[in-house]
């Protein structure tokens, strides 16, 4: 009986994960479907108000209170700025340079970073394991990006940085977090962090885009809905629950099935390659990540 409590949490905490990373991978071609009849910023503006609604209200459904502690709110903005506003605005401005395969494989090299910010912010120790992880995951990026000729590398450069700065100030946030974490409840955390994180590109959406809302396809508006309530709302819950249930280095190792199932899912609804370069750039990345985490 007691293994079989023990156990059960385990599965739990995997099919969780599962949906998670199913959830994030598909977004990344959805995203890039989306971009033919979006601009990027309005893309993020429109799913966070569609994901800040329905964490809301499944908050206040679970009886989490939103209030926010008035000593939390300098770390909950910073929180809110790198996991949110730079992760979600950098990462699809890559899109519009960058295969929605090739996107997903640059920015899941975040546990590569991880790792480094782990040793400047909290000490941990940065091993030889960790360094060569490093030298493995640019040499994926290398092949990714420079596998059709120094020419085509550079007209895709501009993606790869913005994707490339989205994984670093990401795994910057999630080591600043873990430094000094937001004593929130999931639900409550996630929406604060979504809403606050989602204001500068909702500005430079009103700012700088504009959307003929009448003119959008269906599916247009289907792939507004899922990005909401899918990646923002639902895979994020599933996300923080995962993560109490599992060791972080289990959930962080399952985080690369993500790029699996966008470059998978790429090549299937937007029919993109899936050849040899993008294989061994998928096989490398995820090599060096794994070192990464377990160095």
């Amino acid at each position: 009986m007691r293994s079989e409590r023990r156990q059960s949490p385990d599965t739990t905490g995997l099919l969780l994960l599962l949906v998670t990373v199913i959830g994030w991978g598909v977004n990344w071609p959805a995203m890039k479907l989306l971009l033919a009849e979006v601009p990027p910023f309005s893309i993020r503006a429109i799913t966070a108000a569609v994901g800040v609604a329905l964490l809301a209200l499944i908050a206040v459904r679970r009886g989490e209170s939103l209030a926010v502690p008035r000593a939390l709110i300098p770390r909950l903005i910073l929180a809110s700025l790198l996991n949110v506003t730079a992760w979600m605005g950098l990462a699809t401005f890559s899109l519009l340079w960058l295969a929605a395969g090739e996107a997903t494989i640059v920015c899941y090299t975040m546990p590569v970073w991880a790792s480094i910010f782990a040793w400047l912010v909290l000490g941990e120790r940065i091993t030889a394991r960790r360094i060569v992880a490093l030298a493995i995951g640019f040499t994926g990026l290398a092949v990714l990006v420079l596998g059709n000729g120094i020419e085509a590398g550079l007209q895709k450069l501009p993606g790869a940085a913005f994707a490339l700065s989205a994984a670093v100030l990401f795994s910057l946030g999630t080591v600043i977090t873990k430094r000094w974490p937001v004593a929130l409840p999931p639900a409550a955390l996630v929406a604060w962090q979504t809403g606050i994180g989602c204001t500068p590109l909702l500005v430079c959406a009103l700012i700088f885009e504009s959307v003929a809302f009448a003119e959008l396809s269906g599916r247009s508006w289907l792939l507004l809905l899922y990005g909401g309530i899918g990646p923002l709302g639902l895979c994020y819950l599933a996300w923080f629950a995962a993560l109490k249930r599992l060791p972080a280095s289990a959930a962080a190792a399952g985080t690369l099935l993500t790029p699996v199932v966008g470059v998978a899912t790429a090549a299937i609804f937007l029919g993109e390659p899936l050849g040899a370069r993008e294989l061994i750039a998928l096989s490398l990345t995820i090599s060096g990540v794994v070192l990464a985490i377990r160095g």
